[in-house]
């Protein structure tokens, strides 16, 4: 296969020309190094697996968004991503260990770091408003899927036995429902971002 002798770098910007192929070969070519990275750290496989997806979720929407500017050097890139997920991984565990349950319990209530001036806390709300409705717009195995990811934290495997489906099913509808997400977002000029 041609694909499979170009450089990590010819086969980003043929991604981004809209060649998902090229995507693969870069997940075929570095995924055991990136697996065997997450699973040197974390030393739980289910919580690696997941780890390991959602950086690849994370590699796509970067890539999307052009934030990849880092020539020829894209196994660090991912390395980073993997890494800065496990830290996130670490740091909610050690919020949710503070977080007494309650019957209203909201996972947006975690990510707050209670240094928001009330002007932030009505645009967080805003946000988080705007992308329930969105959400709600999505294809129903895709809006499935996110609920069950973001909303319930349900690992990829445990998601893939629910809706009897492959975990790369489940891994590509994820995909897809980002993709569509940002999409809706920008057809209806809705902006998610917190300033």
């Amino acid at each position: 296969m041609l694909n499979s002798v170009l450089s990590d770098q010819e086969l980003v910007k043929n991604y981004l020309n809209g060649d998902n192929a090229s995507f693969e070969i870069l997940l075929t070519r570095h995924k055991s190094r990136v697996f065997a990275f997450i699973m040197s750290k974390i030393k739980n496989r289910n919580l690696s697996e997941d780890i390991f997806q959602d950086t690849f979720i994370k590699v796509i929407n970067s890539l999307q968004k052009g934030k990849y500017n880092e020539e020829g050097k894209f196994l660090p890139w991912m390395m980073r991503i993997a890494h800065n997920l496990m830290i996130d991984h670490f740091r909610k565990e050690a919020k949710m260990r503070k977080v007494r349950p309650t019957a209203e319990f909201d996972i947006f209530d975690v990510l707050d770091d209670g240094n928001k001036n009330q002007e932030e806390v009505m645009m967080q709300t805003q946000v988080h408003a705007d992308l329930k409705v969105l959400i709600e717009q999505l294809p129903k195995d895709q809006k499935e899927v996110l609920k069950m990811r973001y909303f319930e934290d349900l690992s990829f495997k445990q998601i893939s036995n629910l809706t009897e489906t492959s975990i790369n099913t489940a891994l590509g509808r994820m995909r897809y429902a980002l993709i569509n997400l940002r999409k809706l977002a920008e057809k209806q000029h809705i902006d998610l971002q917190v300033k």
